[in-house]
């Protein structure tokens, strides 16, 4: 909560928090537009020996940042209820500490929903009572088996882009189910004169891995469709050559070392398919020759 300053307080805060500029490596803007203030206050009791936080209206904000030529471009950033952010540590690790404080948020009427809320089939923990006529309110199939309530069927309750009724929102709260989120994210932090958006600090190194891999092997697969000479694919492109080879010299029935073998080994088979093919006619007694006196 931001508190009403006199003229002389205003002078002081300003005056403070442009002082402050100069003590820390990064500063940052951070929205706090539609943020529950008890994330505010999560992240900033979790992040107090790493992270300041510096909150004031608008102007008296902008005052601060254009105190310093280095910040001056930031108080563009500051967009309704804003705070300064001032930290010595990397970017990278702000925005994953303030990801780790996301918190799950309870759909209210009117909301529209961020993806498809799907209700399973299961037996529930609820007691038989008004709360079954208010999730059959909703469109939930519930049943009372063996005195336990059980939803019935599957059902995506509410698909992506509706607007949440008020009979689901408390359907969803009956169930315990929170389809939403809040993560307070800064817009910009600035450090070592470079400016780091949400779009870079939102790239994780799995994300950066992927990336690689994904490149290097459409590098590859270019390289050996055209047969091009390097680290990767040197041995690859000698074993495709030798295999090949070989076959091309078997076909051919060239009599070189290690082409001869094979050959001769499927001659062999040849000759073994043929024989088995051939059926020999049984030798008869009257074929016998006579026995010596």
């Amino acid at each position: 909560m931001i508190m009403a300053m006199g003229k002389q307080q205003k002078v002081k805060f300003v005056e403070a928090g442009a002082k402050e500029l100069s003590s820390y490596k990064l500063v940052g803007v951070v929205p706090l537009a539609s943020i529950p203030d008890r994330l505010v206050q999560k992240s900033r009791n979790g992040m107090r020996q790493s992270v300041r936080f510096i909150m004031g209206r608008k102007t008296l904000l902008s005052r601060i940042l254009e105190s310093n030529a280095k910040t001056k471009h930031l108080s563009k950033e500051l967009t309704g209820t804003s705070a300064i952010l001032l930290s010595n540590d990397d970017p990278f690790a702000i925005y994953k500490s303030f990801k780790a404080n996301t918190i799950k948020l309870a759909a209210k009427p009117n909301q529209t929903s961020p993806e498809d809320i799907p209700i399973h089939a299961a037996e529930t923990s609820l007691q038989p009572g008004q709360t079954v006529t208010e999730l059959k309110q909703a469109g939930i199939d519930v049943q009372i088996q063996k005195g336990k309530v059980v939803i019935a069927k599957d059902k995506i309750l509410v698909k992506k882009g509706e607007k949440i009724t008020p009979s689901v929102a408390k359907a969803l709260k009956i169930l315990d189910i929170m389809p939403f989120s809040a993560t307070i994210l800064p817009s910009v932090m600035f450090a070592d004169n470079l400016n780091y958006t949400q779009k870079v600090l939102s790239i994780d190194q799995q994300s950066v891995l992927n990336d690689i891999l994904h490149s290097f092997r459409a590098a590859f697969e270019i390289s050996m469709k055209g047969k091009l000479v390097n680290a990767y694919t040197i041995r690859p492109l000698l074993t495709e050559a030798f295999r090949n080879a070989m076959a091309l010299g078997v076909e051919a029935k060239i009599p070189e070392k290690g082409i001869i073998e094979k050959v001769v080994a499927n001659a062999a088979l040849g000759a073994a398919a043929l024989n088995n093919m051939v059926k020999l006619p049984e030798k008869s007694a009257e074929a016998a020759p006579p026995a010596s006196a």
